[in-house]
């Protein structure tokens, strides 16, 4: 076996080193090192896991949203189809009795004016 000084001024044997706390440094580095990969391993899976959720969450809301925009669409178009036949309706009935029309909107506007007075 041949032997040789290093320039820290340990002794080598072949190519390992016999001072022991060059020893235990170097798996203390080696166990440090798994560690850290255990760590990544196990925190990539769980980023992984919070991005499905994330995205889980986020298809769950666009579909609330379309839904209710789809709601929304619809009741806004009823709303305008009630607006247009109460329109016609009242146009109709103002047409057939005109002096009936004009003698109930001055009623209905000295009530409120009556109501209004403290």
């Amino acid at each position: 076996m041949e032997r040789s000084a290093t320039l820290t001024g340990n002794l080598t044997i072949g190519n390992q080193l016999t001072n022991p706390v060059a020893s235990s440094v170097d798996a203390a580095a080696q166990t440090a090192h798994k560690a850290t990969d255990k760590i990544a391993d196990k925190a990539a899976v769980q980023i992984d896991r919070s991005a499905a959720a994330v995205h889980r969450a986020v298809d769950v809301a666009a579909g609330v949203a379309t839904s209710t925009e789809a709601w929304a669409s619809g009741t806004f178009e009823q709303a305008q189809q009630a607006t247009t036949r109460l329109t016609e309706s009242a146009s109709a009935s103002i047409r057939a009795r005109p002096i009936a029309a004009v003698v109930g909107v001055l009623i209905v506007g000295y009530l409120l004016g009556r109501l209004a007075r403290p």
